[in-house]
């Protein structure tokens, strides 16, 4: 795909975004992260040049090497996916934009230590939720959610958290997949202070955006030759 398909395929994408979100309000925003997890840095690149700024990592290593690679480019990183404690540290050292999927109250406990030892350093969060309550994905259950994110607020103050993350129901249920957004929209909304409600990928973002997402990680969508 040279270019000009590319930059046509993008902005069909972009379309499709544009009419769910428009569905919502004319004056719902929503942010694209562009996850280049199966993707090298040429590729990442190729898309800068579109215009696209986010982009999504779901392992540290491979976050390192291509932060690195494209350290030329003013690139917004986004962490998301599962963090083991022992890359903590080197998440750290990153600095990502914004670390979307933290998982539960021990690891947000971890995290704080780290970065308050590692000379006060705050680092942006996103609560994950598992919405749909499925045992392959991590998260918190819908049902404490607030409640974690509470104490996370009060008990860990170098970590800043922004609002909530989900990924929908593994199912070709609609219905189910919309009850697993709508969970996670009604916790954001409860939230004091919460900006970042991160639902949708791939194959789903326009029912997650017409269910308040106002930030859809998307892959191979984005990325049609990796």
């Amino acid at each position: 795909m040279d270019q000009i398909d590319y930059k046509i395929h993008i902005d069909k994408v972009i379309e499709r975004i544009e009419k769910a979100r428009i569905s919502v309000s004319e004056h719902h925003i929503v942010k694209i992260v562009a996850v280049s997890k199966y993707s090298d840095a040429d590729a990442v690149r190729a898309l800068y040049e579109i215009g696209q700024r986010a982009f999504g990592e779901n392992r540290v290593q491979d976050l390192a090497a291509k932060s690195e690679a494209l350290d030329d480019l003013p690139l917004e990183w986004h962490f998301i996916g599962n963090l083991q404690k022992n890359k903590i540290n080197q998440l750290i050292g990153l600095n990502p934009f914004l670390f979307q999927s933290l998982d539960s109250l021990e690891l947000a406990e971890a995290l704080q230590q780290r970065l308050f030892s590692r000379g006060d350093y705050t680092m942006e969060c996103l609560l994950q939720v598992n919405a749909a309550k499925e045992a392959t994905k991590s998260g918190v259950m819908p049902e404490e959610a607030k409640d974690i994110y509470q104490q996370i607020t009060e008990s860990c103050p170098n970590i800043r958290l922004k609002g909530v993350m989900t990924i929908g129901a593994h199912t070709d249920d609609e219905k189910v997949v919309r009850d697993s957004f709508e969970k996670t929209r009604a916790i954001y909304d409860s939230l004091e202070g919460a900006t970042v409600c991160s639902m949708g990928m791939s194959g789903d973002f326009e029912l997650a955006i017409r269910c308040g997402s106002n930030m859809v990680r998307l892959g191979s969508i984005m990325f049609p030759e990796a």
